[in-house]
């Protein structure tokens, strides 16, 4: 096949393509992911985090509010000071989360509102230690308009300052999570895109293998037919030399050769030394004859197929020093020409692969009859097929022999060692109803 027309080089490129954008695909997915870890981390968990110490602060403001209006109520009877041990924890409790909120503030906070917050708490706490002051100096009542008239206003204003940070985070983490889903959407509709892509090239990709090996297979059929035409004509061609060499052997060098013995003969009769000369004459002509009945037994054509079979059987014994069981089973029936040749020729190849290969000392012939087709059966008791001692051009040939004629062989081992050869072949019309 023409390399030029082959895929692999554009298969290659569909490889290639699919591989970059896998690649692109992939590296975008985990920048995708790396933004959405980035996001969580520093936005959205740092703004819960920094959330629940701003509501820390605001527990310990509200703490500092029912405080000072009990202070304020007078039903209690202790005086101001008793609340500094009271405002002394809210205070430290408070400074503390005022820290840990310094450092998990979110970075885009504005600075102002971080500086107006500690500084509204020192104000706070300076007036705070006012109120403590005049308490400790006998000073109740002035203590008291303190309270109503600065502290009290100045955990308002810290309390609201606070509830905005909460608000801006709320509105923030809204923001980061709006982010975040539509980092997911864009993720899920890149998911989709891409299997979408995927099963268009895999299909495009697969459309082309289909169409490409159809074609190819079309083409090797083609080969294969020729090829058969081609090995059916060697073969018709074969038999025709064969036929032809077989003819000149017998009728010419055997008419030559007979003449000689019989010119050998006359003058043996006077010259004894000649007797050695004219039985080498013989030995010739007999081997001779048995080269053309090889190459093309004269009584196929003549006596038929089970007649050639029976000449052929002793000689190949006598020859080969195999022993050859011959089996027949149904009623004899005139065999088509084209037919028989076929069966004869591969039975020659089938005893000379067993001769040759199989290292058996006995064979087996069986020649069936069967209403619809003709079974030739081969056997031996040797190797076998699995031993990969048997030649491959023979079992080509016997192949192309058989679909010459329409038939199936098969070459199969036998349980316990050994190969079978069988040629089947379907009977002619008239040959089935005869």
């Amino acid at each position: 096949m023409d390399s030029r027309r082959s895929p692999t080089n554009r298969l290659l490129a569909g490889l290639a393509i699919t591989l970059t954008a896998v690649a692109v695909y992939s590296g975008y997915t985990i920048t995708q992911l790396h933004s959405l870890q980035e996001l969580q981390a520093r936005t959205i968990d740092r703004n819960r985090t920094d959330s629940l110490l701003l509501l820390r602060i605001q527990n310990n403001l509200n703490s500092v509010a029912l405080a000072m209006r009990d202070m304020l109520d007078g039903s209690e009877p202790y005086p101001l000071t008793a609340w500094r041990g009271q405002f002394q924890r809210i205070r430290t409790d408070l400074e503390d989360a005022l820290i840990q909120e310094e450092r998990t503030s979110p970075l885009d906070r504005n600075p102002d509102q971080r500086r107006y917050l500690l500084d509204s708490v020192a104000q706070f706490w300076d007036a705070s230690d006012r109120l403590f002051a005049l308490a400790a100096s006998g000073q109740e009542k002035e203590a008291r308009a303190l309270v109503r008239l600065s502290l009290q206003a100045r955990q308002e204003a810290l309390s609201t300052a606070v509830a905005r940070l909460l608000v801006q985070n709320n509105e923030t983490e809204q923001a980061a999570a709006a982010h975040t889903h539509g980092i997911y959407a864009r993720a899920e509709r890149n998911v989709y895109l891409f299997l979408a892509a995927m099963l268009v090239l895999i299909s495009l990709t697969s459309l082309y293998l289909v169409q490409f090996n159809r074609r190819m297979f079309l083409q090797v059929a083609a080969i294969s037919e020729r090829r058969s035409e081609l090995a059916q004509q060697l073969i018709s061609m074969q038999e025709n030399t064969f036929r032809s060499i077989a003819r000149e052997l017998h009728d010419d060098f055997g008419q030559i050769l007979t003449a000689i013995g019989v010119m050998l003969q006359r003058t043996g009769r006077r010259d004894p030394d000649l007797r050695e000369v004219q039985e080498i004459v013989q030995s010739t002509l007999e081997k001779v004859r048995s080269l053309s009945h090889a190459l093309h037994p004269a009584a196929l054509e003549e006596l038929g197929f089970e007649s050639a079979l029976a000449q052929y059987l002793p000689d190949f014994e006598r020859q080969t020093g195999i022993a050859i069981q011959y089996e027949k089973v149904g009623a004899s029936r005139e065999v088509d020409r084209s037919v028989a040749i076929q069966l004869y020729r591969v039975m020659q190849e089938a005893l000379n692969n067993a001769a040759r290969h199989s290292k058996s000392t006995r064979a087996s012939v069986r020649l069936r009859f069967l209403p619809e087709t003709v079974v030739l059966e081969v056997e031996d008791e040797g190797v076998g097929f699995g031993s990969g001692e048997r030649p491959g051009m023979g079992l080509v040939s016997m192949r192309e022999r058989a679909e010459m004629v329409n038939g199936r062989v098969e070459f199969l081992d036998r349980d316990g060692g050994g190969a079978l050869v069988r040629l089947t072949v379907p009977a002619a019309p008239e040959e089935a109803h005869a």
